[in-house]
């Protein structure tokens, strides 16, 4: 996906900015220690009822490794419902499982002018705590002015009716099968507005494509990334569908993984659907699905298209301005068809 918009780059300093000066006064082994146990413990292998973030030192390690990423896949997700979406904006957000704030920093991002009544829950207080320290040194009012809760994820939850925008990022694989159902149910039900984040691994994959399929049956159609609203066509268990968004490295990313690089990928699986219609009533024509592979005189697109399922497309040189635009695609983005006069 293309590189953020001005809004959500200023957001993203502002959130590395923030967490860089959290880190101030924690030692660096032990921050990195309690980062590598985190990592390793807390996404999908952790009951709802027993959070791993048990005080401010997990808190903080873990918000300053993982929030820059959950930030940035969450930015690439909304940036594309936005596309399918333009002349729509939230005026209430509800945040799943939000933790530290992550998703609500994309949302502020995404729309810096929209004026929202934001609410962010989750199950771990030392994680709504620090969110709520960091967002009041955010610009957006809607940070600034978020409202933090403790409340279980799970069955039971229960959202405000008529819900603009509702987000769940890296949060299904936390929860029982159960509770992942109820959990989405519940949001199809209250919002005008789903988007689903997972990790870009076959298991994310799959509890994305879960979610859809009940997404679907409430009501709701997709805006993004498919360019449709029918089966997804991968067979399970062949591939898997997710994309990649890039990261900033912070020392603390360095040390704890012993690289190198100031960046990294963060590989993502996510869904976005409304209630509401769009114009294009299509979302998109195309999706591309895979980096795009650059050839002499050719570009090879891996596309997701409404008709054809998934088909690989050849763009050549001949073919003018569609081969300079196929250059320029990245791995995410909306395509159109291809036309033989072009």
């Amino acid at each position: 996906m293309h590189a953020p918009a001005p809004e959500a780059a200023r957001t993203g300093e502002t959130l590395r900015a923030a967490l860089a000066g959290l880190l101030d006064g924690l030692p660096p082994r032990q921050a990195a220690q309690a980062t590598g146990r985190l990592i390793e413990n807390y996404r999908g292998r952790t009951p709802t009822d027993a959070p791993v973030l048990r005080d401010r030192s997990d808190v903080v390690a873990y918000a300053a490794y993982r929030m820059p990423a959950t930030f940035e896949a969450v930015r690439s997700a909304l940036a594309a419902f936005r596309a399918a979406a333009p002349e729509w904006t939230p005026a209430t957000h509800v945040d799943i499982g939000g933790g530290t704030g992550a998703a609500t920093w994309a949302t502020a991002a995404a729309w810096p002018d929209g004026a929202r009544a934001t609410t962010v829950l989750d199950w771990a207080e030392p994680a709504l705590a620090l969110g709520q320290e960091l967002a009041r040194g955010a610009e957006a009012k809607a940070l600034r002015e978020a409202r933090w809760q403790r409340r279980a994820i799970g069955d039971g939850l229960a959202l405000p009716d008529a819900t603009d925008l509702v987000t769940v990022s890296y949060v299904l694989g936390e929860l029982t099968e159960a509770d992942r159902r109820a959990v989405v149910d519940e949001a199809a039900r209250a919002a005008s507005a789903v988007v689903l984040i997972e990790p870009g691994t076959p298991d994310g994959y799959l509890r994305i494509r879960e979610a859809r399929e009940r997404l679907l049956a409430a009501g709701l159609r997709v805006l993004a990334p498919c360019p449709h609203s029918a089966e997804c066509p991968i067979e399970p268990g062949t591939d898997w569908c997710h994309f990649a968004a890039r990261v900033s490295r912070s020392s603390l990313h360095r040390q704890v993984k012993g690289g190198s690089l100031p960046y990294e990928d963060e590989k993502f699986a996510y869904v976005a659907a409304a209630r509401f219609p769009t114009s294009p009533a299509t979302p998109a024509d195309a999706r591309v699905v895979r980096r795009p592979q650059l050839r002499k005189g050719q570009v090879l697109l891996d596309l997701c298209t409404p008709d054809a399922g998934l088909r690989r497309e050849t763009v050549t040189k001949r073919q003018g301005p569609l081969y300079r635009a196929a250059r320029d695609a990245d791995w995410g983005d909306a395509w159109p068809e291809a036309n033989d006069g072009a």
